[in-house]
């Protein structure tokens, strides 16, 4: 242990005597001196004594969907990252079809005891899920975020992109550049996201005259492709999609009726997935903007934990319209062809 206590003495550039006085958790030591020798430990890569690691200041739960839409993944990155950077242990539960339910991991995560929980695309967004398990751990109390899943019964902070903005973009976009018969498909009516796209696209197209075409489908690529053969078959030349994986169903059910994208129907995602841009023709899309929404939650859980009680309201988050290449002038007044 001298050559150690030497060797951290000679890094930290003090006595043995004060390495001695920290590593026993000894008073006496300034702040930024004991800082100093607990660094040259970890510079030196010998493993701090127990009572000085850095301890946890809790756990929380993230819960989110299914991570097949590489949309949650990126969120859940951030979000686990900058709980971290706040001294917090990330606890991350991930649904999928048949596996473990939402209420079912919130009752493991309230079993260990976690500080808070942020929500992702939660059941919250679904106005016929019942809003009163949020309700139950609001009332514990328990800090709880939620993200992308808007309920007015519910007190709690809400960060959320703006879907009607989102809408309206899309739609201002396929105006610009011509179009004159524009559809939209996004997942099923119940969820709130899909309702104020809805809503952002309809007043768009009210604002220039123009006609809806709507189909209402189960999200994924799968869903887009049916949905978006349904609207082509009515001559649309431009889909405003619900997510980025919808676009690329639309961009697969172009293709099979032997039109190009975007020559014959241009196609706007939702999202701005991690490597969306590299897709066939890169995809034009609506970006959340994932950086600034995860690190506003975890804020707004950390200020509920520390009893500073974050505003119970939404914090609405601008999308960004990214122009590839899935969107071109509409096609002249010819007939488009349908089968």
């Amino acid at each position: 242990m001298r050559a150690r206590m030497s060797d951290i003495a000679r890094q930290a550039q003090v006595s043995e005597a004060t390495v001695s006085r920290v590593i026993n958790d000894r008073p006496g030591v300034s702040p930024e001196t004991r800082q100093a020798v607990l660094t040259a430990l970890d510079v030196l890569g010998y493993e701090r004594p127990e009572r000085l690691r850095k301890r946890s200041a809790g756990l929380v739960g993230l819960i989110v969907p299914e991570l097949d839409n590489p949309i949650f993944p990126a969120f859940a990155q951030v979000i686990e990252s900058t709980l971290a950077q706040e001294g917090f242990t990330p606890v991350l539960c991930t649904q999928s079809p048949g596996g473990v339910t939402e209420d079912e991991y919130v009752e493991m995560m309230l079993d260990r005891q976690v500080s808070g929980i942020v929500f992702v695309s939660s059941l919250s967004a679904d106005t016929a899920a019942d809003p009163s398990r949020y309700r139950r751990l609001i009332e514990r109390p328990l800090p709880i975020v939620l993200v992308n899943g808007y309920a007015e019964t519910i007190e709690a902070p809400f960060v959320s992109c703006d879907d009607r903005l989102a809408g309206d973009l899309a739609v201002s976009h396929l105006v610009a550049l011509g179009h004159q018969r524009i559809g939209m498909i996004s997942g099923p009516n119940r969820f709130i996201n899909t309702q104020r796209k809805l809503a952002g696209y309809r007043a768009a197209l009210d604002r220039e005259g123009l006609d809806d075409f709507v189909a209402l489908t189960l999200f994924g690529v799968e869903g887009g492709e049916v949905a978006a053969d349904r609207l082509i078959e009515q001559g649309v030349t431009g889909i405003v999609c619900g997510s980025d994986l919808m676009a690329l169903g639309a961009i697969r059910a172009a293709r099979k009726r032997g039109l190009a994208v975007p020559r014959d129907v241009s196609v706007i995602g939702f999202d701005d997935s991690p490597l969306i841009a590299f897709t066939d023709p890169p995809l034009t899309t609506l970006r959340q903007p994932v950086a600034s929404m995860a690190v506003a939650a975890v804020r707004c859980l950390v200020d509920e934990i520390n009893g500073h009680g974050a505003p119970h309201s939404e914090y609405l988050f601008r999308p960004e319209l990214v122009v590839r290449e899935s969107t071109a002038i509409a096609p002249s007044r010819r007939s488009v062809p349908v089968g």
